[in-house]
């Protein structure tokens, strides 16, 4: 899949692909709390 990468882009590569996913769960983490903090809402009015 990555051939014909340098060692150097294969790392950068890496390190993207880890920020990467780090973001998205930072994501789902915050679109669950959305949902809570609005049922919250919902459930005062």
């Amino acid at each position: 899949m990555y051939t014909g990468l340098l060692p150097t882009e294969m790392k950068r590569l890496k390190q993207l692909e880890d920020v990467n996913a780090r973001l998205k769960r930072i994501v789902a983490d915050l679109t669950s709390h959305r949902e809570i903090l609005q049922d919250v809402i919902r459930r005062r009015l």
